[in-house]
């Protein structure tokens, strides 16, 4: 036995010095940690929006939904206010709410039909059973091009094209359709810690024979149940473009009190009979945003911490993966911890 007044520091690794002098032979090395975890390689990491953005993604296509392509950030003033009923003087159109173009200024491809329905139905009521604005509805005004303020710009497309199918099918049985988009959309906003001018929109559309109000209320309650949102009122509000139309709220149990969640409403005969849809078709409609709830999820307070160029990409670098668990599943959990503990 070796007796020492010292203790020798074991060395971690074999270098050369050791080999040349030798001196490997008389020094102790130590062991290999198999457990031990690794340094993390540099690799790229998903934004915080980008993985609720799945989450919600996801959530749909399990309640058989389409996604919709949402990839035209410019949009005609037709398709974006026009078509969905906004009339032509209304403030959101305005300059102080919304990015016009200047290059290209105008949009060409408009149907020439369709348009002279829209036209109809802003100055008179058309055949829908109203008497619309009773004004002069401008062509030059719809021409004119805009960032999207919204993706029902999307779905008025999406429902135009389904009525043209039926049309030209010549058949009386119409495919149930649904429909969801997650994208951006750009307002003319005051920018502050929950404003931005460019954020992104989750939008879901059903379209079917006979649907009512109730038919959106439960089909909202089963989106919310998804995200684990169960305590919901609807409270009702006006759209140009929805009637009956309903503001969404949920119960926040932090701030003791209801907070609006989203916006809803079945989409007027006055948008949806110039696209030649039947009669007896109705369009269930829902939106929020993608920027809320990932605030929430996250604990972030101003949505510039979250987007823009004063994020941290630190923050980037450590947020888990984002799981929107239900209710049910989030009391499973707590009671295995307890279990557990």
């Amino acid at each position: 036995m070796n007796f020492q007044t010292t203790i020798e520091k074991p060395e971690a690794d074999l270098n050369a010095e050791m080999i040349v002098k030798g001196t490997w032979r008389t020094k102790t090395f130590k062991g290999y940690n198999f457990n031990a975890l690794g340094i993390p390689p540099d690799r790229g990491h998903l934004h915080p929006l980008l993985k609720v953005r799945e989450q919600f993604r996801q959530i749909f296509l399990e309640m058989g939904f389409e996604e919709m392509p949402t990839n035209n950030y410019v949009e005609s003033s037709f398709w974006c206010f026009d078509t969905l009923f906004v009339p032509q003087k209304h403030p959101a159109r305005d300059l102080q709410d919304t990015f016009y173009l200047s290059d290209p200024a105008e949009c060409k491809d408009i149907p020439r039909d369709y348009m002279e329905r829209i036209r109809s139905v802003h100055e008179n009521g058309g055949n829908c059973g109203s008497i619309g604005y009773q004004y002069e509805w401008k062509e030059s005004e719809a021409r004119k091009n805009v960032l999207r303020t919204h993706t029902t710009a999307v779905s008025a497309r999406m429902l135009y094209h389904a009525a043209q199918q039926y049309k030209r099918s010549g058949s009386d049985k119409f495919r149930p359709i649904k429909l969801f988009s997650i994208d951006r959309v750009f307002r003319n906003e005051t920018l502050d810690a929950t404003h931005l001018a460019e954020f992104n929109q989750i939008e879901g559309v059903v379209a079917d024979r006979n649907l009512t109000l109730g038919h959106l209320m439960g089909m909202t309650k089963a989106f919310f149940e998804k995200l684990g949102i169960h305590d919901i009122r609807f409270k009702p509000t006006y759209n140009p473009y929805t009637e009956p139309s309903m503001e969404m709220y949920s119960w926040h149990s932090g701030l003791g009190k209801w907070v609006e969640i989203g916006n809803s409403g079945l989409f007027r005969p006055e948008m949806l009979k110039p696209m030649e849809l039947p009669d007896d078709i109705n369009v269930l409609g829902w939106g929020l945003s993608l920027e809320r709830p990932t605030m929430i999820k996250y604990g972030i307070s101003n949505i510039r911490d979250l987007v823009g160029h004063k994020i941290d990409l630190q923050m980037v670098y450590d947020n888990p993966v984002c799981i929107l668990e239900p209710r049910q599943q989030q009391n499973q959990t707590k009671n295995l911890e307890t279990t557990s503990s």
